[in-house]
């Protein structure tokens, strides 16, 4: 993967988080500025990291449904695919709307179906629902490491004040 994309990836990522942290510094006026920083910081790679897996998982996902394995290295992120993420996570913070928010997400999975039908000779439709099921899960775990992390520091605070 080239510096650039690495750096796409990276500002979608904090893109994407800042749609999720910044709502929640507002409405919590007395946050220190370090504490949003560190918050922002830490989601954007996590986010970053996700959007790297995404095409990863679907080649995964792409080999599981083929007999044989498919040629090829796998699927890669390139600046013209990564590119549109990153408009994505730009325009769609949560306030602007989830449902802004998921058509550009298709948008984006739909540009990954192409690369990946193409390198594993699976049908356009097939590969839609493998860049699909990934993505999907790879939101799924996401949410789902919040949740935790956010019980956790409930807890935390809980403890704190008693």
């Amino acid at each position: 993967m080239s510096l650039v994309v690495v750096l796409l990836l990276l500002l979608a990522g904090v893109s994407e988080a800042a749609g999720r942290i910044l709502p929640l510094a507002v409405r919590r006026p007395g946050m220190p500025r370090s504490l949003v920083a560190s918050l922002l910081l830490a989601g954007g790679l996590v986010e970053g990291v996700v959007f790297a897996l995404w095409p990863l998982t679907a080649w995964t996902l792409a080999e599981l449904v083929l007999s044989s394995p498919p040629p090829g290295d796998g699927l890669v992120w390139t600046p013209g695919v990564a590119a549109p993420l990153v408009l994505s996570a730009v325009l769609a913070f949560p306030w602007l709307g989830p449902v802004l928010h998921l058509l550009l997400f298709v948008g984006v999975g739909a540009g990954l179906a192409g690369p990946l039908a193409t390198a594993t000779e699976l049908g356009w439709w097939t590969a839609v629902g493998c860049v699909a099921v990934a993505g999907a899960g790879l939101g799924a775990a996401v949410e789902a490491v919040r949740r935790v992390v956010v019980r956790l520091s409930a807890a935390g605070t809980r403890e704190s004040l008693a």
